[in-house]
């Protein structure tokens, strides 16, 4: 199995603080069936700057350290960037990797609040310049949730999406769980991912996560996501279903 994002570079954001965190939760992803792991530290969120050299410096870093620790998982650079205006920009000058470094997926994080309003035309115009933005774990913006046509208008015109496996799982509780179902449902999500930040309260639970979608969607299901994952690293483009809108729920009862 392939996690495409997890903060498991040490020191670098509020995943791993120091080698012995970035093993551990090494260790953790073996249990669970992981081989292969995106390093996705924060970037221009407004705590944390993780430029593209510094990011692969850090993998091939972490890398070698896992090999003299017999540790048989693979570290691939890849960055978690907060949506903002010159993202395009940096990307020219060099300071934003995309996912695997070798593929043309780029994971922009919004504000857990809202959707910023420029987000439709910034997506657009990534597009325009041959990469594919990958909206990160949308089931947990307050404004996606109430407003899901949102996500559907971008997903529809060209952009992907990542679910959390900790959502998907209930981690992040019943709404948001249920939500992430409706985004598995519609077609409107493209990958599950770890977002793992330790190995206590932001563990991976991707094998949980895997086995209650095949339950729930059934194994084509979990095929679909992990196939994903591999084009990602493989530097392919993702397989895709036809999006559609979520249905609104109706409200029984006496009132």
């Amino acid at each position: 199995m392939i996690d495409i994002h997890c903060h498991i570079l040490p020191n670098v954001d509020d995943g791993a603080s120091h080698y012995t965190d970035s093993l551990l939760m090494a260790r953790q992803a073996q249990s669970e069936g992981i081989h292969t792991i995106i390093a996705t530290p924060h970037h221009q969120n407004g705590s944390y700057q993780n430029t593209k050299l510094e990011i692969k410096s850090k993998v091939a870093e972490l890398n070698d350290f896992f090999k003299t620790e017999k540790v048989d998982i693979h570290i691939l650079p890849g960055q978690e960037t907060r949506i903002y205006g010159e993202l395009l920009e940096d990307y020219e000058a060099g300071e934003i990797i995309t996912l695997a470094g070798i593929s043309s997926y780029l994971f922009i994080e919004l504000p857990s609040s809202h959707v910023p309003h420029y987000t439709d035309q910034l997506c657009y115009d990534i597009q325009v310049k041959g990469l594919i933005p990958v909206i990160v774990h949308p089931e947990r913006n307050s404004e996606i949730v109430q407003n899901p046509e949102k996500l559907y208008k971008l997903v529809k015109n060209g952009t992907a999406t990542q679910i959390t496996a900790a959502s998907f799982s209930g981690y992040f509780g019943k709404k948001i769980q249920n939500f992430t179902f409706d985004l598995v449902a519609a077609n409107l999500t493209h990958f599950m991912a770890s977002d793992a930040h330790n190995t206590t309260t932001r563990g991976f639970k991707m094998s949980e996560a895997c086995d209650l979608l095949e339950t729930k969607f059934g194994l084509d299901s979990v095929y679909y996501f992990m196939d994903n994952a591999e084009l990602i690293v493989d530097g392919k483009d993702i397989y895709r279903e036809v999006p559609e809108q979520i249905k609104k729920k109706k409200i029984f009862g006496l009132f």
